[in-house]
C-alpha cells in the first residue's frame, strides 16, 4: 500500500455528519488535452514513465533524456501529482435500515466531481469501495446512475461506497474535452475519489479501499491501477471493456461517434500508424505495474463488451504473474440478469479476503 496522505483525527459518527454537512461545495475549472503524437515509428516501445536524468560522466558520451510522455497517456498520468481532497456531504438522497445515501462533492485535481454515497449504518470505520460506472450519454446521466444495484447490495454487506459521476456528468464541472482526451480524466478522477476518502474525516477504513466497476468503468479501473499501483487493496470489473483502448475505439467511437473519430484521428493519428500513442492509451501495455488482486466477471452471451476481450485481459495480468481471478457466466448478456446475485456473492467473499 501506498502512503496515504496525513488524516485528522476522526469524530464520532454524530459528529462526523454534522461537520461535513455544513461545509460548502467547492467549485473549479475544466479539463485540457494535448497535441497530435508526430512519432509514425512503428516499433518503439512505451513512453518512459520517468524523465529524469543526470549529467554524464567526464568524458563519456553525452546522455539523450528520456522522452517526455505525450500530455494525453498513462505514463503522463502516472507522473502527475494526485491530492483528491474537500470531500464534502449534500443532501440526504435516501435511508433504509442498513445505510443512508447522500449526494457529495470532491476536488479532483481543480475540478469538481460529484457523486453518491452510501454510509452503512453503525459506528464504523469501514471498509470502502469506489464504484466507477459504465459509460452513460454525460447529457442524460443522472447523479449515481449506472451502478444503484451495486451500491445497495455493497452498502448492505457493510461496504461504505463512493459511486463517482466523473466531471462532465450530473453536478461536476464540464469537461468538454473528455471525449478528445479518451476519457482519461475519469481516471484522475476515481484515483481522487480514492485520496478523498482518505482525507475526509468520516467512518472510513484507510486500510481496506477497494475498486469495482462496470463495463466501461472497468477500462477506468484498470487504468487506475497501472497509474497508481499501491493506492487500493483489490478490484472487481464486471463486464470491462478491451484493456486495449484501440479495441473500444474501433468498436464504438469510429462506426458510432463520427465526428469525435475525426477530431481524434486528426489529433493523434490512426492506430496503424501511429501504435506509440494508442500503445501508451492501453492499460494493458502496463500490466506489469499493478500489485492489486483482481476480479473479473464476464457473460458469454455479452454483445456489447465480448468475452473475449476479458479473457486476453487475463492472459496479460497472467503473462506477468499477476493475481487475477476470472468468472464467466454462461449465458449472461452484458447487464448480467438472473446469476447478477452468485456474481456479487463472489464478490463481497472475495473483497472480504483482500481488504483485510
Amino acid at each position: 500500500m501506498s502512503v496515504a496522505p496525513a488524516q485528522g483525527s476522526r469524530t464520532t459518527s454524530a459528529g462526523w455528519l454534522a461537520s461535513v454537512l455544513c461545509a460548502g461545495l467547492l467549485t473549479a475549472c475544466s479539463d485540457t488535452s494535448g497535441s497530435k503524437d508526430s512519432d509514425d515509428s512503428a516499433d518503439d516501445g512505451p513512453t518512459s514513465s520517468s524523465s529524469t536524468s543526470t549529467g554524464p560522466e567526464p568524458g563519456a558520451a553525452p546522455t539523450i533524456p528520456a522522452r517526455p510522455p505525450h500530455p494525453v497517456s498513462l505514463p503522463a498520468l502516472m507522473q502527475k501529482s494526485y491530492d483528491g481532497r474537500a470531500l464534502t456531504l449534500g443532501a440526504e438522497a435516501a435511508s433504509t435500515s442498513a445505510y443512508t445515501q447522500h449526494t457529495v462533492s470532491y476536488l479532483s485535481g481543480t475540478m469538481k466531481v460529484s457523486g453518491l454515497m452510501n454510509v452503512p449504518t453503525g459506528k464504523g470505520p469501514f471498509p470502502a469501495l469506489v464504484l466507477a460506472h459504465g459509460y452513460i450519454d454525460p447529457a442524460y446521466y443522472d447523479n449515481g446512475q449506472g451502478m444503484r444495484r451495486e451500491q445497495d447490495y455493497l452498502a448492505r454487506a457493510g461496504y461504505l461506497t463512493l459511486h463517482v459521476d466523473y466531471r462532465g456528468h450530473a453536478f461536476s464541472d464540464p469537461a468538454p474535452r473528455a471525449e478528445e482526451s479518451l476519457r482519461l480524466g475519469y481516471t484522475e478522477d476515481v484515483i481522487n475519489a480514492v485520496l478523498a476518502l482518505r482525507r475526509w474525516r468520516g467512518p472510513v477504513d484507510d486500510d481496506r479501499i477497494g475498486l469495482v466497476g462496470r463495463s466501461m468503468g472497468g477500462g477506468v479501473i484498470y487504468n487506475a491501477l497501472t497509474v497508481q499501483p499501491g493506492l487500493v487493496d483489490a478490484a472487481v470489473v464486471f463486464a470491462p471493456v478491451s484493456s486495449d483502448t484501440v479495441d473500444n475505439f474501433e468498436r464504438w467511437t469510429r462506426p458510432e461517434r463520427g465526428d469525435v473519430a475525426t477530431r481524434i484521428l486528426t489529433r493523434y493519428g490512426e492506430p496503424r500508424t501511429h501504435r506509440r500513442f494508442w500503445r501508451n492509451v492501453s492499460p494493458r501495455t502496463f500490466f506489469g505495474r499493478v500489485t492489486e488482486p483482481l476480479m473479473i466477471h464476464h457473460g458469454t452471451s455479452d454483445d456489447s463488451c465480448p468475452l473475449p476481450w476479458s479473457r486476453r485481459t487475463v492472459r496479460a495480468f497472467q503473462a506477468h504473474g499477476e493475481r487475477v481471478t476470472f468468472h464467466v457466466y454462461p449465458g449472461e448478456e452484458h447487464a448480467f440478469g438472473p446469476q447478477w446475485t452468485l456474481s456479487m456473492e463472489r464478490t463481497v467473499n472475495f473483497l472480504r479476503r483482500t481488504l483485510s
